[in-house]
């Protein structure tokens, strides 16, 4: 396994996840920001996006909402464990940190919240056309 991804969190990745899970409305702007720019080059989009629209459900419990925040965070931040520009994988990394919030949170991961998303990535897909 990569040490990348067994590698705990460093102090100012926790303090930058923390702060972003502060500010929910400038996460929301962020993660859209990103998600336009790279969209298209990372595989597991619709999942983000899925577990983005579960942590603004206000359904969703708070525990919930808390792992899923943190991980959006991570995706958003501009400090990274391995930079998003290399190619291949620049985004393990996010993908780790998503799938372990995903696995932990499945169950709260609504149809709705997939539909919600696939209606979303095609909106962004018509964007960029």
């Amino acid at each position: 396994m990569s040490e990348t991804i067994v590698k705990p969190f460093t102090k100012a990745e926790m303090d930058a996840m923390r702060a972003a899970t502060r500010d929910e409305e400038g996460l929301k702007r962020r993660f859209w920001n990103k998600l336009r720019r790279v969209a298209g080059k990372i595989p597991f989009t619709e999942d983000l996006v899925a577990a983005f629209y579960c942590a603004v459900d206000p359904k969703t419990p708070s525990r919930v909402k808390l792992i899923l925040l943190g991980a959006i965070a991570y995706f958003v931040m501009p400090l990274d464990a391995v930079s998003d520009f290399l190619p291949l994988i620049g985004f393990a990394d996010d993908a780790a940190v998503l799938a372990a919030a995903i696995t932990q949170v499945a169950s709260s991961i609504t149809e709705e919240h997939r539909a919600k998303a696939r209606e979303s990535l095609g909106e962004v897909a018509e964007g960029d056309r």
